[in-house]
């Protein structure tokens, strides 16, 4: 379906200042949001009539801040600094989510969200299994979910803000393993694409080899893997 609506949570990281763009560039959507601490500065991206910026406070967030809004498309690109991933990356995104759902049963509504490899909410590693809670708690509240599992970011521009915990994490493991890595990798700009094709096909649009289905704890929702989100880039819908 084109025409559609698409919302951006985090667009001033590393992979959403990417996917903005993309956003903005994809014919296939004719009206998106902007909602963050912050927002995107008008000279960082192309002139639009199409996009409708707002500040809001995610530690008060309610519905209120959705309400004149219907959202089709609700990409989640946040990532939280070591010290406060837990508080953002979960709290806030499930608090968002919730306030972005449409109380119109017949709305179908998507969410992509950027989570992490090894997301898992059995995992023994605080925050591998902080990721998984929340990929299973967006697919809970009645969202069509996409859950990215990428592996180490490449060719991150972070503007200076702190590096998010998967850096913390991976940094050490691909200084090790040097090219062996390679396979885990995907740079910021692939990613952003990647999410976006995957938001304008859907989980059905979505090749077979390129996705996985998981169902957990209730929970059931479409897994893209870090090489299939690299093959999902190139098989960009632009």
């Amino acid at each position: 379906m084109s025409g559609q609506s698409a919302l951006i949570l985090g667009a001033t990281g590393a992979t959403g200042k990417h996917l903005l763009k993309e956003l903005i560039a994809s014919s296939h959507f004719t009206k998106i949001g902007e909602y963050g601490r912050r927002v995107t500065p008008h000279s960082q991206i192309p002139a639009t009539n199409k996009l409708e910026q707002k500040v809001v406070d995610f530690e008060t967030i309610d519905r209120t801040a959705f309400q004149d809004d219907r959202w089709d498309v609700i990409f989640i690109t946040n990532a939280g600094s070591a010290a406060a991933f837990e508080k953002i990356d979960r709290e806030y995104v499930l608090n968002a989510a919730r306030a972005a759902k449409s109380d119109d049963p017949s709305h179908e509504q998507r969410v992509v969200y950027a989570s992490s490899a090894g997301a898992d909410s059995s995992s023994h590693f605080l925050y591998f299994k902080s990721k998984g809670l929340t990929e299973e708690g967006l697919a809970s509240l009645g969202y069509e979910l996409i859950a990215f599992r990428p592996g180490f970011l490449t060719q991150a521009d972070r503007g200076g803000t702190r590096r998010p915990i998967t850096e913390t994490i991976l940094n050490p493991l691909v200084s090790m393993l040097g090219s062996v890595w390679s396979v885990a990798q995907i740079p910021v700009a692939q990613l952003a694409k990647s999410m976006c094709t995957a938001g304008e096909l859907g989980s059905p649009g979505i090749p077979a080899n390129l996705k996985t289905l998981i169902s957990k704890n209730g929970a059931v929702y479409t897994v893209v893997d870090n090489n299939p989100a690299v093959k999902l880039a190139s098989s960009s819908t632009q």
